[in-house]
């Protein structure tokens, strides 16, 4: 079922074209056309929703494991702790990639985890039939090849800024919100650049409205086919 197309006038970050006109379905018809790109039968499947920060992905990839068979939501940050700055593509590999395409269930401590005693592991069954790995640069040429299908968030440069700095202020992990408000303008410069360099939004199958209108708040979501070029 597709709705009458809706314009949302969103303003991405520069050298990020903007989608004019979006189609809203029930996320079911996204997952369905996520299914149909991502279809390789027999083994664990990876969808990479990637975007800016505070533009939605943690959102949209909550909704998709909701609607998507067997799948499991694992976030970039648990790799990305305490390591190099997006130079952790190589611990997914080794730590989520391998074991699942061996048929073995993941269960994978990043070093950073042990050096700094925190607590847990990474999990997913090896009978999963989904994992949507989410966060800033999970589409990244890194993992392009491991990688069945991008979904590229897009969002309001503006009003991500707006709820990032106010869930960093909220979650009170970088500072008061003096630091909160520093630590974000420090990390966009380097968020920027490398998204900039890598345009994920070009390999994208699937392009996602991250920041809505006010007051939209009904089940549906705003999507076009990609890439943006």
């Amino acid at each position: 079922m597709h709705l009458d197309p809706l314009r949302v006038e969103l303003r991405p970050a520069p050298g990020e074209p903007a989608v004019g006109a979006w189609q809203r379905t029930p996320v079911s018809q996204l997952t369905a056309h996520l299914t149909s790109v991502a279809e390789r039968p027999g083994r664990t499947r990876i969808i990479a929703v990637d975007g800016r920060s505070g533009g939605g992905k943690s959102t949209l990839a909550a909704r998709l494991v909701d609607h998507l068979p067997g799948a499991v939501h694992i976030g970039t940050d648990d790799f990305a702790w305490h390591a190099p700055m997006f130079a952790w593509s190589p611990l997914v590999l080794e730590g989520l990639v391998a074991p699942l395409a061996a048929g073995r269930d993941v269960h994978y401590r990043p070093p950073a985890w042990d050096a700094h005693e925190r607590a847990g592991a990474i999990d997913v069954p090896a009978a999963t039939t989904f994992v949507v790995l989410e966060g800033v640069g999970a589409a990244c040429r890194e993992l392009a090849d491991v990688v069945d299908a991008v979904v590229w968030v897009q969002s309001d440069v503006a009003e991500a800024e707006r709820r990032g700095i106010a869930r960093d202020i909220a979650h009170g992990g970088n500072g008061d919100e003096a630091a909160s408000i520093a630590f974000w303008h420090d990390w966009m410069v380097a968020e920027l650049a490398y998204q900039d360099a890598q345009r994920p939004w070009t390999c994208a199958e699937v392009i996602v409205a991250g920041t809505r209108p006010e007051g939209d708040v009904d089940g549906d979501v705003l999507w076009v086919p990609g890439p943006l070029r």
